[in-house]
């Protein structure tokens, strides 16, 4: 019988060695990772090599490592098996994750040792399914993020003697985790192979066929936009017209909005949930780090006062975290419409990785900046070891080699700054070495446009419908602030030269260029460039000096 009292686990993913280790220092109890060739980590960095470092790492530290063997194997699979399992066995994990019913018989019968979980490509979503992997041997199962927490109950209660998992957060997949077919027909990449192109976040735009044959784009303007209505009619229910909607934008009808349950993760720790999963192995370190932070908080504060624990502070963290938008998804049975975000598919966070500590010294922070650093800017140094950060107003930025002095620094040449302790003019030097370890990261507020601003408003909102505190009619006021200032923003798009559209020209004597070869204010620049041999334009001088008049300055 499964200990009621055992502590659910914060599993978080590991994408490379460096993530592993920011999960772990951030508070995850466990990770999860795998190498490139042999499971659903395609995009996985991990060698050999990292793994066994990685593995030291975790345990050395208490923490437990779950690799993923979850690949649907083909034939061309099987002859790796034997080695893949040695080596795992020399690794030593904690447990090892598969789908395939043939590689489960295959690693039980070689490597009876091995602990074996049930990945959630294996698509259990019933306490019938999860009791075939039971009997078969598995020691958990994870569980699809199709399942609702009233399928969860149950399946808990029909199953005490197994560990479960259960996702928590991060992207939600349009289909039955994975089951997709979208991406082998759109990009020839197998989601069942571990390379989905997300093609389901892809903006897509109606066309009209024509009787004679041809197809052509049916732009939307205000003149013909009352004229049309857009509807899509499944099979099984006629007359059951479901509406698309699409602007010149184009339509994001399959974009799911990231999964998350903070605002409920009572509920799930209260069952005794085993395992509680955080999606991303492609994530940033910034990702990893902070969303581990917030649940680690959660988590512990919950055991501690489980009365008066609230999720609101820990949503203010997560919300400093790129995300689509979040969604409660299957939690309370059936997806709403605020699940899905049909305006745009980016992530987005008011909140940006700034940096990362690389070294404590005696006197100071040695920092890799992962974005653009300005003297002014706030930093936020985020601990991984307690829960209040320190802000720092940086008025100069110092180069650690030489200790050249920057107005700013990009992140494209990989700069290394050192930020003295005698900034901190209200802390303690023992608190900055002791409390901001290598690996803490840094952050910082992030400017973004008016339609971003609205983004984030919109997203908010529809997040309180889902837990029944939004307003219905300021959600659809924010989405029409959206849809307003994305359409402003695309206006405001501009070249750096004066030729968008028909009339714009640069003075560069374009080929094919009406403006510049028969406009009389470009007879200047013509004369000149028929000078000059085949394929050979002005310089900037030339283009500067005789088209001054016709063309203006850049």
């Amino acid at each position: 019988m499964r200990d009621q009292k055992k502590r659910s686990e914060l599993l978080m993913p590991a994408g490379n060695l460096e993530k592993l280790k920011a999960a772990v220092l951030y508070g995850a109890d466990a990770v999860y990772l795998g190498t490139p060739d042999m499971s659903l980590r395609t995009k996985s960095e991990f060698s050999l090599e990292d793994v066994i470092e990685g593995v030291e790492f975790a345990h050395k530290h208490g923490k437990r490592v779950y690799l993923t063997l979850n690949l649907f194997s083909h034939n061309k699979d099987i002859t790796k098996l034997p080695q893949f399992v040695e080596t795992v066995r020399k690794v030593k994990p904690d447990g090892l994750i598969v789908a395939d019913p043939g590689v489960f018989m295959f690693v039980k019968e070689q490597a009876p040792e091995l602990e074996l979980h049930i990945s959630t490509q294996a698509n259990v979503c019933s306490w019938q399914s999860v009791k075939f992997w039971e009997d078969l041997g598995a020691k958990l199962v994870v569980l699809g993020r199709e399942v609702s927490f009233a399928e969860l109950v149950e399946i808990r209660e029909k199953c005490p003697d197994i560990k479960l998992e259960a996702f928590v957060h991060g992207s939600m997949c349009m289909t039955y985790s994975g089951r997709c077919m979208l991406s082998n027909f759109m990009a020839e990449r197998g989601a069942n192979q571990g390379a989905c192109a997300n093609s389901c976040r892809w903006k897509y735009k109606v066309h009209m066929k024509l009787k004679d044959g041809t197809v052509k784009e049916l732009p939307l303007t205000e003149e013909n936009l009352e004229l049309f209505d857009f509807f899509i009619e499944e099979g099984y229910r006629p007359g059951d017209l479901l509406p698309i909607e699409e602007d010149q934008r184009g339509t994001y009808i399959l974009n799911s909005k990231d999964l998350c349950i903070m605002p409920k993760l009572n509920d799930l720790l209260e069952l005794g949930v085993d395992s509680l999963k955080v999606e991303g192995r492609g994530k940033s370190v910034y990702y990893v780090s902070m969303v581990a932070r917030a649940y680690r908080m959660a988590i512990d504060d919950w055991y501690e006062n489980k009365e008066d624990w609230n999720a609101d502070s820990y949503m203010k963290e997560l919300s400093h975290v790129p995300s689509r938008g979040y969604t409660l998804a299957f939690h309370d049975g059936r997806l709403t419409n605020y699940a899905h975000g049909f305006e745009q598919t980016y992530t987005l966070a008011d909140w940006e990785y700034a940096g990362v500590i690389r070294e404590v010294r005696d006197d100071a922070f040695i920092v890799e900046v992962k974005n653009k650093i300005a003297a002014g800017d706030v930093l936020e140094f985020v601990s991984p070891i307690r829960k209040e950060t320190i802000l720092l107003r940086l008025y100069e930025i110092e180069e650690a080699k030489n200790g050249r002095i920057w107005e700013e620094v990009h992140a494209g040449n990989k700069p290394i700054i050192r930020v003295p302790f005698s900034l901190f003019h209200e802390e303690e030097i023992s608190v900055l070495q002791n409390d901001f370890p290598e690996m803490t990261v840094i952050r910082k507020e992030k400017p973004l446009t008016q339609d971003q601003w609205d983004r984030l408003k919109l997203d908010a909102e529809a997040q309180l419908l889902e837990l029944g505190k939004g307003n219905e009619g300021s959600y659809e006021k924010k989405r029409a602030k959206l849809q307003e200032s994305i359409d402003a923003a695309e206006k405001e798009l501009s070249l750096r030269t004066p030729r968008r559209g028909k009339e714009g020209c640069c003075g560069k004597g374009c080929n094919g260029c009406l403006p510049f070869w028969h406009d009389e204010k470009y007879a200047k620049a013509r004369a000149l460039l028929a000078q000059k041999k085949m394929g050979q334009l002005l310089t900037k001088e030339e283009v500067k000096a005789e088209t001054a008049e016709a063309i203006p300055a850049e």
